[in-house]
């Protein structure tokens, strides 16, 4: 799929999603929210036009002195015309005059002006409150079940959400995995996102909701992080949706002034982030709260109850590209960044002094161990993988001793997970295309590798595994070419020996079993019939032979 890259993805709990979701339905309110964004992206949009119309006036001014023929301005519509020649301008009044040119922009009877102006006369259409029928196009009953029953998820059922960028079209994908039988992966319905998507976290909170978050509340959304300094947050349960529920840290001030300096070089501040966000994280104790990190090199806590930043924090002197909560310690979160460090600090001491953690490159990705939280991981761009000791603190960066350290790949470490069912079962993925298995609990004392396998998604950038116990060991993988594969790593021989005792057998699955989403051109038979590459024990550091390396290619 060329063209195509799939930048992250996020998996979704069973029995989340909604079984039936339902359509944007048009009511007064759902209209009136829409208007209200489209008024700030109007006014957005204006402004960029002005820059556009100024800077084009300069250049035109500079051209003019520097050509040989003497001319003269004349400003028409905010546009600079050159004239030559009274015979000219003649001929160009008289086309204006036959065509009504000067009142091209002008509105009609019919249509509205001012903050409905890019949905037009859409105020004017006829929308039905539920249950009422559309007197120009009512389905029938048969066409009516056939489509909820296309649209149906079922409680047994995983989502899948996948950022994609397609020919410089930025979207969000919504797939359903099904594991019964052989497996079937699907798009749902996709999301259309102003920018390429950076980062994903699904929030089990209903957002932008006027009824407070309480232990009880329950929902099916996510958020977005993007090129833009703005966080969308959407609702899983809503198809073809025109506007997210909230966006978090959105450009509203009402001057013009105002909107002029941000244009520029904006300074980083306690309101919203000033560029692209590049992580993000859902407290998972106290549920209303947010955290993101952004190339502005500050960590912001949004509370999703206002859809406001409560604090904002400057831990780092680089990009902040990775954020993880503490297992335990609800209010603790690691940060890491590409100053080459990672900082644990306590959300409710912003000047405390916090420990720090340096690596040897840039910070990739963060993790805390799920069946042990004193310790946590980091990958790197160096293509490393560390593991920490949370109760043993450095005095300094250069001071860090991790418990082990393993190079996973030959290029940077993009992406890994750990399995949250089963102890010392690593993934990563890599840029070299690779995706390995490793066994970190290993008799030799350190990692070892399992398993070496090409996916066939090119540069992988995400890896995760499913969150539920009844899809444990399924891993999704995803990259450069624009497809998303799942993994069942049970049926990998190597991956059995290793992890025999908490491996189910699967019925109906072949060996190293791959389901490609059902779109996909990929052919994956051929990958699937030679399986993946067993390996034994890799040593402490993750070392591997020339000859292994070369199998793997070959792959």
């Amino acid at each position: 799929m060329e063209g195509t890259t799939i930048t992250t993805t996020c998996w979704v709990p069973r029995g989340f999603a909604a079984r039936n979701p339902r359509r944007v339905e048009m009511d007064e309110e759902e209209f009136d929210r829409i208007a209200a964004m489209a008024k700030l992206q109007l006014e957005d949009a204006r402004e960029e036009m002005e820059v556009e119309v100024e800077g084009r006036k300069t250049d035109d001014a500079a051209e003019e002195k520097e050509g040989d023929v003497e001319m003269v301005d004349v400003e028409t519509e905010g546009k600079t015309v050159k004239e030559k020649s009274q015979k000219e301008k003649e001929e160009e009044d008289a086309v204006v005059k036959e065509f009504d040119l000067e009142n091209y922009d002008e509105p009609g009877e019919d249509e509205v002006i001012g903050e409905n102006l890019v949905l037009g006369n859409i105020r004017s259409l006829a929308y039905h409150a539920p249950g009422e029928e559309d007197p120009y196009i009512t389905l029938k009953d048969d066409q009516d079940d056939e489509e909820r029953e296309e649209l149906e998820i079922l409680p047994s059922d995983n989502l899948l959400l996948v950022g994609k960028l397609e020919d410089e079209v930025a979207h969000l994908e919504v797939y359903v995995y099904e594991d019964e039988g052989e497996g079937n992966l699907y798009v749902h319905h996709d999301i259309m996102l102003p920018a390429v998507p950076l980062c994903l976290e699904w929030l089990d909170v209903p957002v932008s909701s006027s009824a407070p978050i309480t232990p009880e509340s329950r929902g099916n959304f996510v958020a977005i992080g993007t090129t833009e300094p703005e966080i969308e947050i959407w609702d899983l349960d809503v198809v073809d949706g025109m506007f997210p529920n909230a966006i978090l840290g959105q450009q509203d001030d009402d001057s013009a002034k105002a909107r002029k300096k941000k244009k520029k070089k904006a300074k980083a501040n306690d309101e919203r982030h000033v560029g692209a966000v590049q992580a993000l994280a859902g407290n998972r104790s106290h549920r209303n709260l947010l955290a993101s990190g952004s190339e502005d090199k500050t960590v912001k806590l949004w509370d999703l109850t206002t859809a406001k930043c409560a604090k904002s924090y400057s831990y780092h002197t680089g990009n902040v590209c990775a954020l993880a909560w503490h297992p335990t310690e609800a209010t603790s979160l690691l940060s890491g960044s590409y100053d080459r460090t990672v900082v644990w600090a306590d959300m409710r001491a912003p000047d405390a002094k916090h420990p720090r953690w340096g690596v040897e490159s840039d910070v990739e990705q963060i993790r805390w161990d799920p069946h042990d939280a004193n310790f946590f991981y980091v990958s790197t761009e160096g293509g490393l993988v560390y593991k920490y000791d949370s109760r043993t603190l450095p005095r300094s960066p250069a001071d860090s001793r991790p418990v082990w350290t393993l190079q996973a790949h030959d290029k940077a470490c993009s992406s890994f997970a750990l399995n949250p069912m089963v102890p010392g079962f690593l993934a990563t993925g890599g840029q070299d295309k690779v995706v390995k298995l490793w066994n970190t609990e290993s008799p030799s004392g350190g990692p070892s590798m399992v398993v070496s396998r090409d996916m066939d998604v090119g540069k992988v950038f995400s890896v995760g595994f499913a969150p539920d116990k009844e899809v444990g060991f399924v891993l999704s993988v995803a990259g450069t070419a624009g497809v998303v594969n799942i993994w069942d790593t049970s049926t990998n021989g190597g991956v059995r020996r290793v992890f025999g005792d908490r491996v189910k057998a699967r019925e109906g699955r072949g060996e190293d079993a791959v389901i490609a989403a059902a779109e996909s051109d990929s052919d994956e038979s051929d990958s699937d019939e030679e399986g993946g590459m067993e390996i034994g024990d890799a040593g402490p550091d993750g070392w591997e032979s020339d000859s292994m390396d070369e199998d793997s290619d070959s792959k």
